[in-house]
Formats: structure tokens, C-alpha cells, sequence
């Protein structure tokens, strides 16, 4: 969410509190990425640098630093200073392209950045577990 109408709102605010409510929370956390993961939303939503218990993924998540078509739309500017041609659409098609084949969730979990995939139709036995297998570890008070 960008634009002078949210950050008028005060979108950063409500962000930097909602990623301080994470990281300060004293509850074990697990995450499940549902459709699309990036950047300050991941941290928000207890993303892997928040340390969740555990984090899986359904097979059609994606994860990014930023959407493929919103990373291409700033590098075209930068690169093409809003000069629409032949070489600035070329750009932005092959820079989505790349967003899309490293953003999938087979990538994620073959980096072990998060702890496997999922079928949707698994996600709460799944989740039930990992709630159950937490309560073994012991919950620090902060």
C-alpha cells in the first residue's frame, strides 16, 4: 500500500506498531502463507526474521522482497525515467518474469526458508500440531 492517501493515514505508523506487537509478543508463533508475502507485510505477519516456531507454505504462496510487477513498474522508472518503448516494456516483462520464477514456494522451501508446503486441505491438522508441539517448549517471560 503506497501513495499519498495511506502514508497521509499513517500507514508507517500502524505498520511499525503492528511489527512491534510481533516481535514483542511472548506467545509462540507459527505462520502459514496463504497467497502472497512481501516485504513489510511479511515482517508484520511474523515472517521468518521474526523467528515463528514454525512457517509452512501453500504450493500457490509466493514470497518476495515485492511483487514482481511492482518491482518491474520501479526499475522501469529508474532505468527508463516513464520513457515507454520497445526496450523499457522488454525490461519490465523479463524483470516480472524473474519475480514470479523466484517468488514461488517450491523455491522458499528448497532454501529453507520456511519449514515445508502444505495442501490447503491439511492447513488446520497441520497447524493444530504445531500449536501442540510448542506447548513443549518452554515460554520465556519477557
Amino acid at each position: 500500500m503506497v501513495g499519498k492517501k495511506v502514508e497521509s493515514e499513517g500507514i508507517a505508523k500502524h505498520g511499525a506498531k503492528l511489527v512491534s506487537a510481533v516481535a514483542n509478543a511472548n506467545v509462540p508463533k507459527i505462520t502459514a502463507i496463504l497467497g502472497a508475502s512481501y516485504g513489510a507485510g511479511n515482517y508484520g505477519m511474523c515472517g521468518r526474521s521474526y523467528s515463528p516456531r514454525f512457517m509452512y507454505m501453500l504450493p500457490s504462496a509466493k514470497i518476495s522482497v515485492m511483487g514482481g510487477q511492482q518491482a518491474s513498474e520501479v526499475l522501469g522508472l529508474v532505468k527508463y525515467k516513464n520513457v515507454v518503448n520497445d526496450e523499457s516494456i522488454k525490461f519490465k516483462q523479463n524483470i516480472m518474469s524473474e519475480y514470479d520464477k523466484n517468488s514461488n514456494a517450491y523455491l522458499s522451501t528448497s532454501r529453507l526458508w520456511d519449514d515445508g508446503i502444505i495442501k490447503a486441505e491439511d492447513l488446520r491438522r497441520v497447524l493444530g500440531l504445531s500449536l501442540v508441539t510448542t506447548l513443549n517448549a518452554p515460554i520465556l517471560d519477557s
